[in-house]
């Protein structure tokens, strides 16, 4: 337990927490580069993401956390890890998922955002509530208010470049965000890699079971009940692929910084992992939802990858993919504007 305070504190980390945030903020201008301007005000009249990431990340989740660990008979520093987790915003994972699901990202985009604001006041407000259940300590008081103004900062900068880049220079746009998508996967590859390698297995062998459990389960309660939730509003199926991923992902990194400050290295320990595990079950459980979907869009329903054919990437692209076709004859196809279905002629008489 003692190599994880070490690690966490050594020059090695912070220099990785640095290069990480930075391919972080580049991966949100190439996500920038995906927003339909002409979109983003219907969701200023009908704010139905921000009621969503108010629920979401500050009703579901955080009650989800606390279930868990009363489930689990966790104890007190490992219960507070998970409500730690369940009580951050989204983080910009889910934004990247929600690309990959084809999801809609305007809506995705908004609720990160909207959950980051909100968490300036709600996510004390849900420790407050439920952290009295495990230690009297007022952990509110050691909210880093700062990391997350810093989170809000370098998610709205960088998004609101990549909506001009998207605007004044569309393909130039198009190879960013394929780009930093890709750049994004191989720095999270090296990040595990070295993580564990640092770590090694005498550290993941001294957290309990019921924690490795928690850290399965929560992403998963969380995706089906975003889910849900969506269907509940009856989104259209972009959107709750949205909502879900939202629902489940959580800010990470912002977990382990107030981790660091609510408690001394001596007694968390291992439970310094749990943010880590969380963060690695989250996406490979996405990852096999958005591998499932993507499969069964392409060999059964026959649809074409927008990432890959290298056309649009906007949000209106796989907006257009989720419209039925018309099927009378003679009619302009949803799909393909350009490609009219003529009447069969008539038989001679």
């Amino acid at each position: 337990p003692h190599l994880v305070p070490a690690f966490w504190d050594s020059p090695l980390s912070h220099g990785i927490n640095v290069f990480v945030g930075l391919v972080l903020c580049f991966t949100m201008l190439g996500l920038g580069c995906t927003v339909d301007v002409s979109q983003l005000g219907e969701h200023v009249r009908r704010p139905i993401g921000v009621l969503l990431a108010l629920v979401c990340q500050f009703v579901i989740m955080p009650l989800v956390a606390f279930l868990l660990a009363l489930a689990f008979s966790l104890d007190d520093v490992a219960a507070m890890a998970v409500l730690l987790c369940g009580c951050c915003p989204g983080g910009n994972l889910s934004n990247i998922l929600s690309l990959l699901a084809n999801g809609e990202m305007n809506l995705s985009i908004v609720m990160t955002i909207s959950s980051t604001l909100l968490a300036l006041v709600l996510m004390p407000l849900c420790l407050w509530i439920y952290s009295r259940a495990w230690i009297n300590t007022p952990v509110v008081n050691l909210m880093p208010f700062g990391a997350i103004i810093l989170t809000l900062c370098s998610t709205l900068i960088p998004i609101g470049l990549g909506v001009m880049l998207r605007y004044r220079y569309t393909r130039v746009a198009d190879i960013v965000l394929k780009v930093s998508l890709w750049s994004l996967l191989v720095t999270l590859l090296m990040l595990f890699i070295l993580t564990g390698a640092m770590l090694g297995p005498e550290l993941l062998s001294a957290i309990p079971p019921s924690v490795y459990a928690v850290a399965v389960l929560m992403p998963l309660c969380g995706y089906a009940a975003g889910y849900g939730l969506a269907a509940l509003f009856d989104l259209p199926p972009s959107s709750r692929r949205s909502v879900s991923l939202e629902t489940g992902c959580q800010n990470v990194q912002l977990c382990t910084a107030i981790l660091k400050l609510a408690f001394p290295p001596q007694l968390v320990g291992g439970m310094y992992m749990f943010p880590l595990l969380y963060a690695l079950f989250q996406a490979a459980e996405a990852g096999v939802f958005i591998l499932v979907y993507r499969t069964y869009r392409e060999k059964v329903l026959h649809k074409a990858d927008p990432l890959r054919d290298g056309g649009d990437v906007t949000y209106q692209r796989f907006q257009d993919d989720e419209e039925d076709v018309e099927p009378s004859y003679g009619a302009v196809t949803v799909r393909d504007p350009n490609t009219i279905v003529l009447d069969p002629c008539p038989p001679d008489p």
